[in-house]
């Protein structure tokens, strides 16, 4: 048999169906539970405890390590997590990745995947045109089950035989037969094999195939299994590139707790590979060792059945069969334990090492300048995108972070209104609300653009509602922006004038600024919580814009009498009323934002 370019392609074919079922598998289940995931993610900073367990069950439920360390590493890019408490999350997520070997293990080689893959597609394609979000989110779930493990059939059937190819086979026997080196060899090819494809788990299933075909010993399967969890921290690195000097150190961390733990795994390797095999069958599945000398024992005596067994042409009662298929589960049961008793050793050990993590790691990634440790957006960064339900939660507090600082726009505004014309204080409040005008547009467009970026994943109808609702928000806070920044023009333009506000029309001018001001602190406590929204706080916002109306109309009926009874020139009101107008405008961008928030609310309830 030869091994041909189109086999190859296949293959890679197959590696890419089980790569798409298992995001698309993470993604429904995303959808079916995202509000629920994010409350779990909130638990994280907890403790060592907590966060090593809510790793576990992030990485478990969406199948991949790579993906929950890339949230972790936003989240400390973030601040709202130390160094310090995402290693006990990764370290946990390390533990929470071996649950999908343990699925491969368990269904891969028992179950014929023709006999339940095609029904169980069929059975959700129905869920799919649901008019419910959650039976849609359950049947891409469901879809995404199903091409995983076609996938993985796949795979089986594509995989070069190397006992099919002399060449290939003295090639390998080469490299299997140099003790230790033999190791070092194949945890290199297991590390470049993730790196490529960008996950550990497709790793284990090509490594449980080869090894259940006895093409290569348990041993070196076992070895590939430990470069994979070296090649699985990629993923976390490149979205770490273009965070802060603390999402660095987070990557940074990951990589190294693998590192470590493979380190002195390959110190007791060989001893370490014994103990997974008497483990192995003292849980009565059998010596995982036994399926090599197994096969070519057979092709030793028996070359005619060797070569009728590798071309599936013997008949389904043969008992070679039958031992080859008790031996391939045994096989696959023990490199899930090897897999699984890795990481539980390396967490148990290391868990304790969690500071001098941190110092190691602060001195390999060291802060080139103190501003690297500041935030050009609290909440997000523009690293890769991990699980976009999830994003949503950071994209909200963000917002929330957005508003507070154009809320103190609004005080510099009227701190302006008070300044000296011409003084030093005067050129200073409005250089300092001039910059805070152009952070207010910036990072409106960055926000935007994230919220564009999550669209672009796969979300459930209740997601993309939240967004188009966020992505309003935004628009009106920066116009609220706008507002105060028009504000500062005015004052520009009737400092130039040389006209002066006496005390009654700043009087004015603060009355209207106490109702704006309580306005917006009361959409803010609104944005807090945009999912938990009280009745009693939506009426007040409208009661608060009813008052700003009110004022308006006293404020510009009242300018035209005390015009007419000399208490101000005419251009003097003029610049007053501008003013005002600018202010009313800011309430209501601000109930606009209530509107939205309101809307988003009353749908999510009904």
């Amino acid at each position: 048999m030869t091994y041909s370019l189109l086999d190859f392609l296949c293959l890679l074919g197959a590696v890419g169906l089980f790569l798409y079922g298992m995001k698309v598998m993470s993604e429904g289940l995303q959808k079916a539970a995202g509000d629920r995931l994010r409350n779990i993610l909130s638990a994280m900073t907890r403790n060592r405890l907590t966060g090593t367990l809510t790793g576990m069950l992030i990485t478990a439920l969406i199948q991949s390590s790579s993906a929950s360390t890339v949230m972790v590493v936003s989240f400390v890019n973030a601040g709202l997590m130390t160094l310090a408490q995402s290693m006990a999350v990764i370290m946990g997520a390390n533990v929470g990745t071996t649950f999908t070997a343990w699925i491969i293990a368990l269904f891969g080689f028992k179950v014929n995947m023709s006999t339940f893959v095609l029904p169980l597609i069929g059975l959700s394609i129905p869920l799919l045109f649901s008019s419910k979000s959650r039976n849609k989110s359950i049947g891409e779930f469901l879809i995404g089950f199903a091409f995983l493990f076609m996938g993985l059939d796949m795979i089986s059937l594509y995989v070069p035989d190397l006992q099919s190819n002399p060449e290939m086979f003295e090639f390998l026997q080469e490299y299997t037969s140099k003790g230790f080196l033999s190791v070092l060899i194949f945890l290199a090819v297991g590390l470049v094999l993730t790196m490529v494809i960008q996950s550990s788990a497709a790793t284990f299933a090509i490594t449980l195939i080869m090894c259940s075909k006895g093409w290569i010993g348990f041993d070196m399967s076992c070895a590939l299994v430990l470069g994979s969890n070296i090649g699985t921290t990629v993923t976390p690195l490149l979205a770490s590139m273009s965070g802060n000097v603390a999402a660095r150190r987070t990557a940074m961390g990951h990589l190294l707790f693998n590192l470590l733990g493979t380190i002195w795994t390959l110190c007791v390797f060989f001893p370490f590979v014994e103990f997974t095999s008497w483990l192995t069958e003292a849980l009565g599945q059998g010596n995982p060792d036994q399926l090599v000398e197994y096969v070519n024992h057979i092709e030793a005596t028996d070359p005619n059945l060797y070569d009728h067994l590798f071309d599936n042409s013997l008949p389904a009662g043969h008992p070679v069969l039958a031992a080859i298929g008790s031996m391939q589960q045994s096989v696959s049961i023990g490199l899930s334990l090897f897999h699984t008793v890795f990481n539980l050793v390396n967490l148990s050990i290391m868990i304790w090492m969690t500071g001098l993590y941190v110092k190691i790691v602060e001195r390999l990634v060291p802060a080139k300048h103190a501003q690297e440790n500041e935030f050009q957006l609290k909440y997000i960064s523009g690293g890769l995108m991990s699980a976009s339900e999830l994003n949503i939660s950071q994209a909200e507090k963000e917002i929330l972070v957005y508003g507070q600082r154009v809320q103190r726009m609004i005080a510099m505004a009227q701190n302006l209104v008070h300044a000296k014309d011409t003084s030093q204080e005067f050129s200073h409040d409005f250089s300092r609300l001039e910059k805070y005008e152009e952070i207010s547009d910036r990072m409106e467009i960055e926000i935007a653009n994230y919220l564009n970026r999550i669209s672009e994943g796969r979300l459930s109808n209740a997601g993309k509602h939240h967004i188009a609702a966020m992505l309003s928000i935004i628009a009106e806070i920066e116009s609220i922006a706008d507002c105060c920044y028009g504000v500062a023009k005015t004052l520009i333009r009737k400092q130039q004038s040389g006209i002066k506000f006496n005390e009654e029309l700043v009087a004015k001018i603060d009355s209207m600024f106490i109702e704006v001001e309580g306005a917006m602190t009361n959409m803010l406590l609104l944005l807090g919580d945009m999912e938990h929204v009280r009745e009693e706080d939506i009426i007040n916002s409208y009661n608060r814009e009813r008052e700003i109306n009110n004022l308006r109309n006293q404020l510009r009926s009242a300018n035209i009498q005390s015009i007419n009874a000399k208490h101000y020139e005419y251009q003097a009101g003029i610049y007053y009323m501008d003013i005002i107008a600018d202010l009313e405008k800011t309430g209501d961008y601000i109930i606009n934002v209530v509107d939205t928030i309101k809307e988003e609310f009353r749908s999510k309830k009904a």
